[in-house]
């Protein structure tokens, strides 16, 4: 037994060995590789949903009445609706609103009384200005009709009262002389008697030419004086009353009132002012039955365009109504920060439905073409593989745009779409079965 357990030892030389199994290298490795894949599978995949999708696209065109002719759409732009002439109503005197007759929205005729402010300074002024003109209109006609019969009379009878005194008092001279002279006066008695005697010779002169003038009259030129400040006078009477009648606010023309600026109470000045304080204008106001859709035409579409060219208009609010316009007004010179020309198309038969600020879609048609199956005004008609499911995919902005669309049967040309399309959108022709609404594009060349 000894034996056996001397033979049991542990032998030291042998190490234990540091290297892996080869299968555990193979099973790292092989781990390593196919966490690699799926990342690079992944990525792939991202970058497969991530791309678009090519398609075939065909522009369609708006077909115009007459059996046998049609517009083609050379372009779409948006814009806005406005009012072609809009006016801001001020008063053309300061005042404290006394009364307000409209309010948004209402209809108004030419000549309606929108806003009264107070008026007792202005009648005031009015009552002042016609007293200070009857004043001077009665000084003129005095001057005019000269002096009376009895004032003539009256001067007359003053200078031979005067003619009498002097007498009265040359004889009284005389005698005082004559004592002087005896010695019986003194000599003082005298100069006070020639001193009366000079008074009343003084006041004969007077009296005469007084009694002269008022037979002859006032002077011409006195009449002219007077005369021009009546003149003067009534010219500020008018303008008082001009001021009165201004206190009362009317419309200028027939229109809608688009804004109500002023309440009651409210101080209302003539020139612009801001938010706070005085009011500027009273009310806005337009007329709703003469509307333009201002538009910004990026230059490098603007040579399409030309004065007096037809549009189709078509609102957000209302896709399905369509409205005839043309060009009115072309902007004289170029945005150039937008790099933009501005055009204003005017609305020809607008009505109810239109409001100024409304978004606006114009689709300027071209000249008129001979063309045989033309289907009415207003419709558009594509290809039958463009249809599924009752809409047709657009490009717009390298994406597909699902637009849901009204058939209206089919001609030689293909599909009558009388509703949801206007004519010049690039649509999908045989659109792919994986092609969804909003995803990326690209059009076959």
């Amino acid at each position: 037994m000894e034996p056996e357990l001397g033979s049991l030892k542990i032998d030291r030389s042998h190490k234990r060995s540091t290297e892996p199994s080869p299968w555990a290298t193979r099973f790292i490795i092989a781990g390593i590789t196919l966490f690699v894949l799926v990342g690079v599978g992944a990525l792939t995949w991202n970058k497969l949903a991530a791309s678009s999708l090519e398609v075939q696209t065909v522009r369609v065109h708006a077909m115009n009445s007459g059996g046998a002719s049609s517009e083609p759409v050379i372009l779409n732009a948006t814009g806005y609706i406005i009012a072609a002439h809009k006016i801001e109503v001020a008063a053309k005197v300061i005042g404290k609103v006394a009364w307000i007759g409209v309010d948004k929205g209402d209809h108004v005729t030419q000549g309606q009384v929108l806003v009264r402010l107070e008026d007792d300074e202005y009648r005031a002024h009015v009552l002042e200005a016609q007293g200070a003109l009857d004043n001077l209109k009665a000084r003129l006609a005095e001057l005019e009709h000269g002096s009376r019969p009895e004032e003539i009379a009256k001067a007359k009878a003053d200078v031979e009262q005067a003619k009498a005194d002097l007498q009265n008092t040359e004889v009284t001279l005389k005698r005082t002389q004559e004592l002087v002279h005896q010695g019986v006066f003194p000599k003082q008695q005298l100069d006070d008697a020639q001193a009366r005697y000079d008074a009343a010779v003084a006041r004969v002169n007077s009296l005469q030419r007084t009694w002269d003038l008022a037979k002859i009259g006032p002077r011409q030129e006195e009449i002219d004086a007077m005369r021009a400040q009546v003149k003067q006078a009534q010219g500020s009477l008018d303008y008082a009353k001009t001021q009165l009648d201004d206190t009362v606010v009317k419309a200028p023309v027939t229109g809608t009132i688009l804004d109500r600026n002023v309440e009651k109470g409210e101080f209302v000045t003539t020139g612009f002012v801001g938010d706070k304080g005085a009011k500027g204008y009273v009310v806005s106001l337009a007329d709703l039955n003469d509307l333009q859709v201002e538009l910004d035409i990026n230059q490098n579409d603007f040579a399409k365009l030309g004065p007096k060219t037809k549009g189709s208009v078509t609102t957000d609010a209302y896709p399905d109504r369509k409205y005839d316009g043309v060009i009115e007004e072309i902007s004289p010179e170029a945005n150039r920060q937008k790099a933009t020309v501005q055009v204003k198309v005017q609305i020809l038969h607008p009505d109810s439905y239109l409001r100024p600020e409304m978004n606006a879609s114009v689709a300027f048609l071209g000249d008129a073409k001979t063309d045989a199956g033309v289907v009415s005004k207003g419709i558009v008609v594509v290809p039958a593989a463009a249809v599924r499911d009752n809409a047709v995919f657009i490009v717009s902005d390298d994406r597909a745009v699902r637009r849901a669309v009204t058939l209206g049967g089919t001609n030689a040309q293909g599909v009558i779409i009388e509703k949801g399309l206007i004519g010049g959108e690039d649509v999908v022709v045989n659109p792919p079965a994986e092609l969804k609404d909003g995803q990326k594009v690209r059009v076959k060349v």
